[in-house]
């Protein structure tokens, strides 16, 4: 059973940058299409962001051109760059399988605040 553990979250004030990771253990990720997914106050999680097994990636509307998703096979892990943050990008960002097939057990996620 894979484990993800999330980190590097944090406040921000708009129009600065983070960089997310998700470290996974208990089984290799590098077959899987993972996605970054966040959950703002009140509402639904939604996936923001996927990187597939050969590398290709996509985005939602809402992040595309500022935030940046990889992954380093070697280390079992995926990363989220997150560039000129807006307010409404407050959320705890989770990682995981971006198929709700393939689908593991939530990690607590790392909670990301913009505000000035």
């Amino acid at each position: 059973q894979v484990q993800l553990v999330e980190s590097g979250g944090g406040l921000v004030q708009p129009g600065g940058s983070l960089r997310l990771s998700c470290a996974a253990s208990g089984s290799a990720i590098s077959i899987y299409a993972m996605g970054w997914f966040r959950q703002a106050p009140g509402k639904q999680r939604e996936l923001v962001a996927v990187i597939y097994s050969g590398g290709s990636t996509s985005y939602d509307d809402s992040v595309k051109g500022r935030f940046t998703i990889s992954r380093d096979n070697a280390k079992n892990t995926v990363y989220l760059q997150l560039n000129s943050l807006k307010p409404e990008d407050t959320a705890v960002y989770y990682c995981n399988a971006a198929s709700d097939r393939s689908r593991f057990v939530w990690g607590r996620g790392t909670q990301v605040t913009v505000s000035s």
